[in-house]
């Protein structure tokens, strides 16, 4: 028997737990037929067959289920030397993969990613912005940036960037001649800016007053996917929207927008990056948290 290469060994491990020759060929920067190709190639020089495919699913066969068990831990723990060899150089390098939502990305771009690009030029960083909520370890993602109370709870959160408050805002032209509303009820006389989530539900607004709690599936003409679509359409006096205010708030300090139902939109814990805990934490995501918590206490 041949003894394979320690490459096709990681190509058998990205697609063995990822059960897929595409998101393994992402993760590896490989085209899916240069993967292919590289695993009939293992499994010639081993003789047996790893993998059941189909035109729609890839499984691993019993002895595929085998090889897994005893490589993964061997690979984790390559993957631990050369991180420890890293930090005795004292720069980390390699690459780091996070998925955040808009919110997040937006965040990271403007107070932190700068200056951790300078700190450590060695490491590549993969931003990827995306509204639907992933399972990080299955799509090969380092970390994740996701709102505190949408963090898996088998993963460690590290909240940054404050508070978040949700604020129903209307432009002056649309509010004028127009009752202004009170209470979430009296969103029924109103045309409002319906928000669809990635999931393809349609997000129920939801306010709380002294404990009070109420969501609401909101009347509308328009229905849009984005924050920033969300507050032009407001802007050009399309309705009342429903938004994190930190989308609105340039809007409102030119006055092109209003607050209203002020008292129903409270305040709600922020964003949070998390990452699994079972998993040894390579040097690069190390270093990135520890700037993250240093940058935020700062602010």
């Amino acid at each position: 028997m041949m003894r394979p290469s320690l490459n096709d060994l990681a190509a058998f491990a990205a697609v063995a737990n990822h059960q897929s020759f595409r998101r393994a060929a992402d993760i590896m920067g490989v085209s899916r037929s240069a993967l292919s190709h590289a695993i009939m190639g293992l499994e010639a020089k081993l003789d047996v067959r790893l993998f059941n495919r189909t035109t729609r699913s890839v499984s691993l066969t019993q002895a595929g289920a085998r090889l897994l068990a005893r490589l993964d831990p061997v690979l984790q723990d390559l993957d631990q030397a050369l991180d420890t060899l890293s930090q005795e150089r004292g720069a980390p390098s390699g690459s780091l993969r996070i998925n955040a939502n808009k919110s997040g990305a937006r965040i990271l771009l403007t107070d932190v990613v700068p200056r951790f690009l300078d700190l450590y030029p060695d490491v590549e960083l993969d931003l990827v912005s995306e509204g639907r909520l992933v399972d990080i370890v299955e799509q090969g993602f380092d970390a994740g940036v996701r709102l505190l109370e949408a963090v898996p709870k088998d993963m460690v959160a590290v909240k940054f960037g404050g508070d978040v408050r949700f604020i129903a805002v209307a432009a002056p032209s649309y509010l004028e001649g127009r009752a202004t509303p009170h209470t979430p009820d009296d969103l029924d006389a109103h045309c409002c800016i319906r928000q669809r989530l990635p999931s393809g539900k349609r997000y129920r607004w939801e306010f709380s007053k002294r404990g009070a709690e109420v969501a609401i599936d909101v009347p509308g003409n328009l229905t849009l996917d984005d924050n920033d679509l969300l507050v032009q359409a407001a802007v050009d006096g399309r309705g009342i929207a429903y938004v994190p205010d930190h989308f609105a708030r340039p809007f409102l300090k030119s006055g092109q927008l209003r607050t209203v139902l002020d008292e129903w939109c409270p305040t709600t814990p922020g964003l949070a990056l998390y990452y699994p805990s079972s998993r040894h934490m390579p040097s690069p995501l190390r270093a990135f948290i520890n700037l993250l918590r240093e940058v935020d206490r700062s602010q």
